[in-house]
Order: structure tokens, then sequence, then C-alpha cells
């Protein structure tokens, strides 16, 4: 007999407890490992989430470290280690994940080579299919690196699910011999399953039909390719191979029937010890949940194993107790246990209670279960138990008790696993219909305990067959519609048992263990290896293909030669403050100082060039001060003076503290707080800091959550060329004002996230802004390979699967921070969807820790959740495609207890639809109870947006709402303009900012005063642009005579026009340059000169964005142009807000209506600029009359062209005629004193309706207090009220489509016309089964035709009920009309309760 010197054995169940399988595998491993020692290698899924070991597997980096490389280089992801077992055996855990974007085309080349039919096959069928396959590249890997070519190798796959693993070493490793077990068809399974006669009609059954029918053709059709292409074939028992000659075309070569291992018996005084200690676990906890003492010397009997209720006989029984429990004369109390694993989250809590003491045992339980079991109403056991009677009632002689949990020695009940348990018992049952091996009976039998199987049972069968001397197995005979026979031979069999005495009890008990002996490994391990001689037979013929492909490492010598450079080592030198200066260094820990100008003024004073050429980093400033500087800063009596009292002033503001003790976290994927905290790019992350500012000057109970980007987002230079050049400068940690996060034992605070394969971490750090903290992740730390070190590398760079890891850590990883740091929000705001995971990982929290249902988990999410939405454009929203989501979020729906399908659907508006991708705005949208957008146009584009949502209502009724964003005055208006408004507006001006009372005091102020700042503002933008565009254009390599004329040409005293914002089409930067010459007319005017300011960086990927700012370099360089049009490199927070304070006019001209907001014209307002835009975003309200100018918000033409066409002459006409008459109008003082009434009508009637503050009241006013308020509400009582919403939701959609209208009277407009003063009366009659007094609505919907032929709302009005009873309720409604016209109207049912914030909260409609 050949005997292979290599075992590859591959299953979904190695190091992977799901089934039976798991249970043959593990016990037979001892025994191979002692016939092949390492040269014995099992390889199973890395499946398991959330762990960095898996129950089962200990991993050792020290195995295989070459070819760990070399398998890691071929885009395979494995981890090496051994099996939690007594042996040890070597594992391989293969993340087959990797393979997902190539699946179609595996898919496709199996189907040609095989015809393996997998058009149906759905993610159940695709990720054991990728596993079979990555087993099959994995195995032929470690072959060639490590395996001479002359062994006898057998790979060995387990079930379907591994069976590609044989077709692609068919195919690519022919010399390998290949062996597929079955160890139950697929097909067979799902036949009896569905209750049709398996095996008296077996020959009748034709697969291929069989399987369509039943929509398994896929797993049918990769069973019967596995089958049909091994080496070796052998199933478990003749039963199954009976099955597999029928299904598979293909007779077993050996039958490999299941073994156990001795060690499972052990001696008679272990026995009995392990016997009594789980007897009194097992009785304690049933006498707590039947709250009735119970003899010690009842009988117990247990059926156990996989929760298949029909064909493991499980509902047979719970018959035959219910019928002992009835009618049996039992001498002994029976206590019977069902210990098969369901859906479960935690222990019961009634259970829990009485057994720590916390509720009296008085009585029974409601629920005869240990575990808390998700959909507990619909459970098929416990339903049974309840028809039966079974409820653990006093005077019942029959007591039970489900365990729905798997018996790991964790379970929070008994705490021992499965092998203890099963001590406890006199009996177990397992009357299965479908049973193609049955390992729970034989393991019974090793442990002494006497067992009931059947006939249909691989195990029974064998038995039969074998005319073994048995006294301990009863096997039942079990056929189709013999269930009734069954139960009484099972309470035969039970009655008989309890009447024998203790003397019989242990004959029976010796011939069990005598019996088990039949079965043990080392016996039974004979089928295994003859089935490897099968294989290697087979393979003896295919010798020819052996060749040496074992790689040889080439050492080289290397040649070292000494060389006559620096050895350069390091020390560091930690500076040393005074007193004063220490309060000048914790000044600089604290962003405070970024929008107090005594602070930055205090920071800048230092040395004025350092500052600059150091970003503004007050740390680093300090950092590189001399001992000689320090020194002549603490003998500074000004500047110690002035230090004293700006700290003062800090620590008097950072010591109050929030009066409100709700906390509000804030999520969002960039923060722009000051220049040298590089973690923003644009708009979305300048407001997100100036959001925390004002939270912190209003005192606001806030956190925020974001990452700590290494590189953060890209430098912009150009090219002579005027091509975008990205350059990713790292940052230096230790530069900026942030601490690490350290636990109360002052280790640092990592938290982890599981990742294909491996876990990945991430460092927190702290960020003080102001009195608010702000904490970042940060991957970029030691405990990470090179790959995942870049999760947090740069700012939305990489592809999908970059983001789809960023996102995990900004919305996974920030719930688990807060978690870990005991911060616990009252209200979650996302800004964007970028965050939206984070209400999966909540979901998960309340499922798993909580016990909750995900109906109720998913109410308490959204009630405290809010949602804004930034982007005007669907194709704007991150999205990821169904493969990424399998990778990545795979094991989300088993701990949310959901299918994979709910799952998705959760991101999708089509449910169902697999064209769909998976929309992190939707997944926020649904998991938020409050969505808003960032204008009052973007709030209307946003319930366009998302109306499909909500079919049942018409874009203008959904709940979506806006709060138009504003900015931080202190951080965007200059010094001047603060200093202005303090003397103007009072000293405490920053705390009525929004009051426009308080503004008109700037009517009073005289216009010479505010010219004089503005030109002041102006002439440092000169200077300042005077080396800028020097430094620019010289970095671009353009030619001195044209950096010359550049700067000579540049006119202070010209009208300027700043235009700088992200480079997107949409934004239209190329629309001045749509009539060249007249804009070289405009520019050019010697008397009235007009300059361009452009700035603005286009995304790395936007080749049309970037294609516009070269479009503009090259007309700059033209005579006409130089010196008037300018682009300025590299536009950040320092450079914005250079430009907002000091142009004259802030351009806008987005394409309508994309533009959400657009915050840098608000920044612009609060320095006196006007602006020029479309009435888009925030400037739709914003605009006023003679306080800036506006092109209409609608649009004239539905070709862009032509709508570009007109918007550039509108513009051209606007400046030349208004715009730079108005500007260049001076008064004997050289004042334009109609441009200073705009400048004051700007700051007065604009400016107090857009700071942040107001921004801020406005979302506590319309969105925090509401969901503080509900969420305190729901959260009472134990969640008591999420519990009653989630329960009228089920209750209403199960009979929702019950409902039908079973009389209405409506008028019948075909005899008249109605006129003025008529009424409309309509009555309706529902039916409505199920359904209670006030769970439905009825209204009227009229409805007609906007301008553009859409669909809108023109009136709603409710049906009154007046009258209901069981089962009906009647609706009317009599309506005056009151406007003349056609109208079309229809008749909406909804369901209404006071507990539902808003109708799309629960959007279920019907039309009549």
């Amino acid at each position: 007999m050949k005997t292979p010197n290599y075992l590859f054995e591959t299953s979904w169940e190695v190091c992977n407890m799901v089934g039976g399988i798991y249970t043959v595998l593990s016990t037979k491993a001892d025994e191979v490992k002692q016939i092949l020692g390492d040269n014995y290698i099992t390889i199973g899924p890395d499946i398991v989430k959330e762990a960095h070991e898996t129950l089962y597997f200990i991993e050792d980096n020290t195995l295989f470290p070459e070819w760990r490389e070399k398998v890691a280089s071929q885009g395979l992801k494995v981890r090496i280690g051994r099996w939690k077992l007594d042996s040890r055996p070597l594992a391989i855990l293969i993340d087959y994940t990797t393979l997902y974007p190539q699946k179609n085309e595996i898919l496709s080349h199996l189907w040609e080579q095989y015809r393996l039919d997998s058009i149906r096959g759905q993610w159940d069928y695709i990720d054991p299919v990728l596993f079979g396959y990555a087993a099959g590249q994995v195995i032929e890997s470690f072959i060639k690196w490590n395996i001479e070519s002359d062994e006898n190798i057998v790979a060995h796959f387990h079930e379907w699910m591994t069976g590609s693993g044989v077709l692609y070493l068919k195919e690519n490793c022919p010399q390998i011999a290949t062996a597929f077990t079955t160890h139950a068809t697929y097909l067979g399974r799902a036949i009896s399953g569905n209750g049709l006669a398996l095996y008296n009609d077996l020959a009748t059954f034709e697969p291929n039909a069989m399987a369509n029918r039943f929509n398994i053709t896929s797993q049918q059709s990769m069973e019967y390719n596995a089958a049909q292409n091994a080496d070796a074939f052998t199933t478990v028992s003749e039963v199954t191979a009976e099955e597999c000659k029928q299904f598979l075309h293909r007779e077993a070569d050996v039958i490999t029937i299941n073994g156990i291992n001795e060690s499972y018996v052990v001696d008679e005084k272990l026995a009995a010890e392990k016997r009594n200690a789980s007897r009194e676990k097992i009785l304690n906890v049933l006498e707590t949940l039947s709250g009735t003492k119970v003899s010690d010397e009842a009988f117990l009997v247990v059926n156990s194993g996989r929760y298949e209720f029909k064909n493991k006989g499980i509902d047979l029984f719970i018959n035959a107790l219910g019928k002992l429990n009835r009618e049996g004369n039992l001498k002994k109390d029976v206590v019977a246990v069902i210990a098969v694993p369901a859906n479960i989250s935690g222990v019961y809590k009634e259970l829990e209670y009485r057994l720590e003491g916390k509720r009296e045992v008085n009585g029974h339980t409601e629920l005869p279960c240990t575990h808390h079991i998700f959909g507990f109403e619909h459970d098929a056991v416990l339903n049974l138990l309840r028809e039966n009677g079974l409820q653990n009632n006093e005077n019942d002689k029959v007591k039970v008790m489900f365990v729905p949990s798997y018996l790991n020695g964790n379970d929070g009940v008994f705490n021992i696993n499965y092998n203890d348990f099963l001590y406890a018992f006199d009996l177990s049952v397992f009357p299965s219909y479908y049973e193609p091996w049955g390992y729970t009976p034989m393991e019974s039998i090793a442990h002494g305990i006497p067992t009931v199987t059947t006939d249909l049972a691989g195990f029974g069968r064998y038995i039969q067959n074998e005319k073994f001397e048995n006294k301990s197995v009863t096997i039942l005979h079990r056929e189709e519609g013999n269930g009734m026979v069954v139960v009484d031979e099972i309470v035969k069999t039970i009655l008989d048992i309890t009447s024998k005495d203790k003397k019989q009890i242990a004959e029976i008990r010796q011939n069990a263990l005598s019996l088990v002996k039949e079965f043990y490994w080392n016996k039974l391990i004979n089928n295994y290896l003859e089935t490897y001689d099968v294989a290697l037979d087979k393979v003896s013929g295919r010798d020819y293909l052996k060749q040496s492909k074992k790689y040889n490492e080439i050492l080289r010598n290397f040649n070292y030669q000494k060389q006559d450079t620096p050895n350069w080592k390091r020390i560091t030198v930690e500076p040393v403050y005074s007193e004063n200066m220490q309060k000048l260094q914790e000044l600089s820990q604290n962003l405070w100082w970024c929008w107090d100008t005594d602070a930055t003024d205090l920071f800048s004073s230092i040395d004025p060039q350092a500052w600059k050429a150091l970003e503004h980093n007050p740390i680093a400033l300090m950092k590189n001060l001399s001992k000689a500087q320090i020194e002549a800063l603490e003998n500074d009596k000004a500047f110690v003076e002035k230090l004293n009292s700006t700290y003062a002033r800090f620590k008097e503001y950072i010591s109050v503290k929030p009066a409100d003790n709700h906390t509000i976290a804030y999520f969002s994927m960039e923060y722009g707080l000051t220049k040298s905290l590089k973690i923003y790019s644009g708009g979305l992350g300048i407001l997100a800091g100036d959001y925390l500012k004002q939270a912190s000057d209003s005192n606001a109970n806030m956190c925020a959550i974001g990452l700590l980007y290494r590189y953060g987002y890209f430098a912009q230079d150009l090219s002579v060329w005027g091509e975008q050049l990205s350059e990713y400068i790292p940052q230096n940690f230790s530069y900026l004002p942030m601490e690490v996060v350290r636990d109360e034992n002052g280790e640092e605070v990592i938290i982890n996230i599981a990742f294909p394969g491996r876990t990945v971490y991430a460092k927190a750090w702290r960020v003080p802004v102001g009195r608010i903290s702000l904490y970042l992740l940060d991957t970029d730390i030691d405990q990470n390979s090179p790959e995942d070190r870049g999760i947090t590398g740069k700012l939305y760079g990489g592809d999908s699967e970059m983001r789809i890891k960023q996102e995990m850590f900004l919305g996974i990883g920030g719930i688990r921070l807060m978690d870990k740091i005991n911060i616990k929000p009252t209200i979650y705001h996302c800004n964007e969807g970028h965050a939206a995971f984070c209400g999966l990982e909540r979901l998960s929290v309340y499922i798993t820790r909580h016990n909750l249902d995900f109906d109720v988990a998913k109410e308490l999410v959204r009630t405290s959740t809010l949602f804004t939405t930034h982007t005007p454009v669907p194709a704007g929203h991150d999205v990821f495609e169904e493969h990424l989501m399998r990778t990545y979020l795979s094991h989300y729906p088993g701990r949310m207890n959901i299918s994979w399908d709910d799952f998705m659907n959760l991101g999708k508006i089509r449910h169902n639809d697999p064209y769909e991708k998976f929309s992190m705005s939707v997944l926020a949208t649904n998991l938020s109870q409050e969505v808003n957008g960032v204008s009052k146009i973007h709030g209307r584009v946003s319930r366009e947006m998302f109306q499909q949502m909500w079919p049942g209502y018409f874009a203008e009724e959904n709940h979506i709402g806006y709060v138009t964003n504003g900015v931080h005055l202190p951080t965007w208006a200059d010094a001047s303009w603060q200093k202005l408004y303090k003397e103007v507006l009072g000293e405490n001006y920053i705390d009525v900012q929004s009051d426009l009372n308080v503004w008109s005091k700037i009517e009073n102020v005289a216009d010479e005063t505010i010219w004089n700042i503005k030109k002041e503002l102006k002439h440092k933008l000169t200077e300042y642009l005077k080396v800028k565009v020097v430094e620019d254009m010289q970095r671009r390599q353009e030619s001195p005579s044209l950096i010359i004329n550049t700067i000579e040409n540049f006119n202070e005293n010209a009208l300027i026009i700043g235009f700088a914002r992200r480079f997107a089409t949409y934004k239209r930067a190329h629309l001045l340059f749509n009539n060249i010459e007249r804009l070289a007319e405009l520019l050019n005017n010697p008397e009235k000169p007009v300059v361009f300011l452009f700035a603005g960086k286009a995304h790395p990927n936007d080749k049309a964005g970037q294609d516009l700012i070269k479009m503009i370099i090259e007309t700059s360089r033209r005579k006409e142009f130089a010196g008037k049009v300018i682009f300025l490199n590299n536009y950040d927070m320092e450079l914005g807000k250079i430009l907002t304070s000091s142009v004259d006019i802030w351009m806008n001209t987005p394409t309508r209506p994309l533009e959400a907001s657009g915050t840098s014209g608000e920044k612009a307002v609060m320095n006196g600029t006007l602006n020029l835009s479309v009435l888009d975003g925030w400037w739709a309200e914003g605009y006023r009359e003679k306080a800036g100018w506006a092109l209409q918000e609608e649009r004239t033409y539905s070709d862009q062209r032509y709508q570009d066409e007109l918007d550039a002459e509108t513009i051209y006409n606007l400046i030349e005629n208004e715009i730079v008459s108005l500007y260049f109008n001076r008064n004997e003082k050289g004042v334009p004193s109609q441009w200073v009434k705009y400048v004051k009508n700007n700051l007065m009637q604009i400016a107090p309706n857009y700071t942040m503050k107001r921004m801020l009241d406005d979302y506590f006013a319309q969105y925090y207090n509401k969901l503080i308020e509900r969420t305190d509400f729901m959260r009472e009582n134990r969640y008591q009220k999420a519990f009653e919403i989630a329960a009228w939701k089920k209750k209403v959609e199960a009979n929702w489509d019950k409902i039908e209208v079973e009389a209405i009277k409506i008028p019948d407009s075909s005899l008249r016309s109605l006129t003025f003063g008529d009424v409309i009366i309509a009555e309706i009659t529902l039916k409505t089964p199920g359904l209670d007094r006030g769970d439905v609505g009825v209204e009227i919907v009229f409805g007609g035709k906007d301008k553009n032929g859409n669909d809108k709302v023109m009136q709603v009005e409710q049906l009154q009920l007046v009258d209901a009873g069981e089962g009906w309720a009647r609706y009317y409604i009599n309506l005056p009309l009151n406007k003349a016209g056609i109208f079309d109207y229809t008749f909406r049912i909804y369901p209404t309760n006071d507990l539902l914030p808003h109708r799309q909260d629960f959007a279920l409609v019907k039309w009549i």
C-alpha cells in the first residue's frame, strides 16, 4: 500500500468549528499526525473576525518564513501556525478574499475547463469556490517552494465547498494525487429538507432537474465535478454512497466511516466525577428556570447536534416528550435537554437575573431556554415545546431545557465543554431522517451513555450491518411517514430504561464503552490510507509530469569597502523653560491660539520669518528657539506682560465646563483647523474645523473623531507646462499640537479592527481644540505591516479598497475608541457619509453586548444619529462593490443577526439589486433619524436625490431638511476687522455675532475707516504676491522676463477679483475665458484696471480639473494677461484667508445646482469682500441687493455650452457696466462711497446670518435638542419604547399586505363640475386584520405638474378616523374647495403611531 510522504487536508472546518465535520477532522488529525508528523498539513479559511487568534488556531510566524514571503508576493494572504489540538498539526489559514476581484474570470475559466455551472451561484457558493481555488494555489506554491519532486503527495478535499481545489490541481499540478470526500450530498440534504421521500424515491430523482428545482445547480455542479475529477472518491457511509451513485454518478472508492479518539473514553472514577459535576450544574440551572425542585435521581435525556428541525428528528423528540408528559407512567422525573446551537446573543436575561440573585425564583421563566434567541417568537423548538405543553409547570413530570449555545466552556451558563456536559445524561435520542453518519450517538457511547438512532443514519446502519453485540444503541426504523411510530418508540425506550435497575444500567453503559472501541481512529484510519493508496496509484501513471521546482536560494558575496564618509550619530536636546515660557509652551499645545488674535500675534512676534517658514506652527517655532532667544524673551517685559494676559484669558476660557451632560460625537474624514495640521483638503474639512472651534466657543459638550494622516493632502506644484504635480510631504507628529491618548494605567490606547487574514491596529491621539477634544486614529505604527501602516497615510489617497479601509477606521474605529476611553455620547453626527460605518458598529454593540434584536437596536441607533450630506450629485457619494464589502465586512451580518442581503440593503436604494453598489450615504440615511443638506437649495436637491428611498412620498414631502453652512468669524475675519467689530459692536460681539441688530451699528462707521481697512489689506496682499508669485513662477521654471513682466503689470489699485476653490469642472473656472477678446479688453482698461487671482487644487485623479489649471497658466503667460491673470500655487488655509480678506470681489460660478453651500464666499463676507456669484448654495439665501451681485438661479438653456456662454457674457456685463464703475467712482477723499455702502450692507445684512455660531445654534434648535430628547426617551427603562416601536412595526409590517378596501364613497366628477363653496366628501372603509385602531391613517393627495412636467404635491389633507372595530376602520373627510382648476387626486394609506418621528421612519404606503 502506498502511503503519502505529504498530505494536505483541506476543509472549511479546519480550525473553524461549524458542525460534525470539524469533529471528524479534529479527532482524526491526531492519528494522522502520528503517521506523517509535520508532513501532515491542514488548510482552512481565515474567516474568524475581531480576534487576533481564532479559538482553534495558534499562529507561528517562525514557520516557513521564506515561503511566507513568496506566497505573499503571489498575492495570496495566509496565516501559518498550528491547529489547537493535542497533536498540534500544522495549519494554514487562507484569506481567499484576495480573489474577489478575479471571481468572474475564475468562474468563467472553470466553466470552460470543466463545464462547472456557476451561473446561478450566489455568494454562499462563490465564497467556498474561491476558498477551494485559493487552497489549490497555496498547495501548488508550497510544493514548488518546499518539497522535492519525487515525493508522494496527496491533497485531500472535504465537501463540495473545497471542490474547486480538486479542479485547480488537476489542471495546474496533475502530479499531485487528489482525494475528495462527500460527507453529505448537497442535493440529498435539500431533497430531505423539503419533505420529499429521499430514500423511497431515490432512483427517480434526476439530479440536474432536482438541483434546478431547488435553485442549487451551482452547488450540485461543483460537487459532481469534484467527485468526477478526483483521483479517489470517498464518502462516510453506505447510506450516503447510495446518494452519491445517483446524484454524482460515481461510486465511492472507499467508505471512510467516521471514528473517534480513544482519548474520549476516560477511566471510571474520572467519568463519575465529571458526571456528578455536570448533573449538578444542569439540575441547578433547570431548577432556576422552572422554579421547582427536581429530584437528584431524575432521568436526564438529551438531543444535540445541528439545528435541522426535521432532518435531525428534533420535532419527533419533542413530540415524544410531550406524549411522555401527558400519558407516560413515569417512575422518575425526566429532565430533557435540547442542545442545538441557534442564533443567540448572550444569556437569557430572566435566567441570568435569577442565577445572580437579582430576581426571585418564583415559578417558571417565560421561555424554557438558557440563552436569548433572536426571533424567539418564530423559533421552531420553542413553539413546538409550547404546543406540547412543555413549559416546566410545577406538576409536569417532564421538565425541559433548551440550550441554544455552543458548549465551548464559555457559554455564560454552564461554562463547560460539550464532552463534559454530556456525562450528565442517562440517555441520548437522535431520531434522524437525514443523517449521513451521526457523530452525536457515537460520542454518547464513548461516554458510556445508551443512545437512540435510526436505520437511516450511517452510524445506525453500520451497527446493524456489522452485527455487533449491542445493548446500548437502540436503532429505530425510519421511513417517510412513520413519524408517529417513531414517537411511540422513543416513549417506549425512555419508559423501558427508566424502569431498569442500577445493575442493568451499568451493563448497558459497559456495553456502550465496549462498542465504541470498534470506532477508534487507530483502527479506522486504514480506510483513509486505502483512499490515499487509490489516489497515488492513479497518479503513478503521471510520473512523467514530476519535475524539480524547488527554489534554491543563491547567496552572493558582498564586498565591503571602507569609505571616508561621515558616520552620523544622533542626540536629542530638549529646551528648558522658565515658568513664563512654560505658559507659552502650554498655549502652543492647544489650537485655541489659532483663532485668538493676541495669541497668534504673540507667537509671530517671537520670530516673524521663522513663523512664516514654519507654516505658523508654534510648537515647531519653540523647538527651534536657541537658548539665547529663550532668555531674551524671558527678559522682554512687554512680551512677558502680553504672554501673562493672554495665558490668563486662555486659562479662564478653558476652565469653563459644559452645563449639559449630553455629549455629541462628531465624525468627519477631515478637519481644517490650522495650516500646520495637514488633515484637510478643502471645504468639508474647513467646515469641520470651524465647527469644532465654534463648539468650543459656545461651550458645547462635544468630542470629535477623525484620522491622523501622515502625509495629509497633497502639496501642489506646477510644471513649466502648467501640469499639476502632487507632492506628499510627511508630517512630523512631534511638531503637532497633540498628545498620545493613554488609559488609566498610563498605557497607550490602541484599537484594532479585523481585516482579512490579520488584525490592524491604530494608535489614538488627542488634539485640544479649545475646550473640545479631537481624537485622531493613526495606523502608522509598528504593530502593522507596511501595507496597513499606509491606511492613514494620505487623505483621499488610493483606490476604493483604500477608501473602505479608511472609512472603517473612521466609523468602526471611532466607536471602539470612544468605548475604550469611556466616552458615552448621546448623539452621533456624521459629517458626510464617510463615517457611516459607525452605525454598523453601534448596531453590533447593542446586539452582542445588550442582547437586543436587530430591529430594536436599529431604533436606538437611528434615534440618536444625524447625517449631514454635503454632496449635490449621486456620483459624489462613496460607493463600494459587493466584493469589497465581503472582503472587509463579511462578519457583520452574523454579528447583527441578519442575512447578507439584508445587510447589503442597508446601503442600497433598490433592495436586492445585484448591480447597485453599496452607498455610504444610503447607509447613513438608513441609520439616521435626521438628515440634512447644507443650504436651502441643497436640502431640496438632497430630497430629490434620496426620494427613491421612500417611493410612497414625493421629494418635497420627505424629512430631509437643511442647515446652511457658516464660517468661524474669529478664524476668518482679519485682525483689523475684528478690532473694528470689537470697537463698534462691543467687547462681547463674539457672543452676539448672529444678531442682526448688533451688526446694524456698522452703518455709523465712517466710510473712510472701512475703505482704509480694505486698502491696507490690499497693500498687504500686494506685498505677499510680490514674493509668492515670483517663488511660484521660479519653481515652475518660467522665464525671468515673464516673471518681471508679471510683477510690473500687477496693479495694487486695480479691482481685484478672487476665484479660489477646488478645481472641479462644475466650479466652471473656465467661464471667464469663454470670450478671450472681451476678457482682454476688460482687464486692460488703463483707467479702470481689473486683476483676476486664481488658486485651487484639482484631485490627482481629476484630469479635467487639472486641464483647467493648465489652461489658466497658459493664458496668464500671454502678453495681454501678464500680471492680470495670476494663478497662485498650493491653495491652503493661509492663502484662503489672505485672499478672502484682501480682494475686492469674490467670484463663484458653479453649474446650477451643484454647489452644496460654498463657504469661501462667507469668509469673504466677514472681511467686507463683496460676492459675485450664481444664486446657488449659500448665496441663493445670502444675496441682498446692493450688497453683492448675482447670476440668476434658474437655467436658461438645457445645453450647458450655451448656459456657460450666457453666464460669461452676464459676468462681463456686470463687471463692465456696474462693478467697475461703482468701484472707481471716488469722492473728494478718494473713497468710493457707493462701494463702501455695498460693503456696509454686506456686513450688516449678510455677515450675521452666515457665522458658524448661527450654524451651530441651528443644529441645536433643529436637530440636536430633539434627538437628545428622543434618545433619552427611548433609552428609559432599558429601552422600553424602542422595544414597543419595534414590535409595533413588526406587527404592522406583517399585516400590511392584508389591508383591503371594503368600501369607498367619493364624488362622481362625471355628473357635474364642482364649484367654489362645494366640498369633497369621501368615506373609506378598510379591512385591517391584525391591526389596532389608530395603526393606519388615510389622506387625500392632490397632485399636479411643475413647469418642467414633473409630478408634485399640491395639497394633502387627512381623513378622520370616525369608527373602527376588530379588523376594520372607517375614515371620512369633508373638504371645501377654494381653488379652481383640474386636479388629480388619490388616497394614500400609511401607518401611524405617535412614537414615529416622521413618516419616512416607517414609510409603508398603499394607494387607493
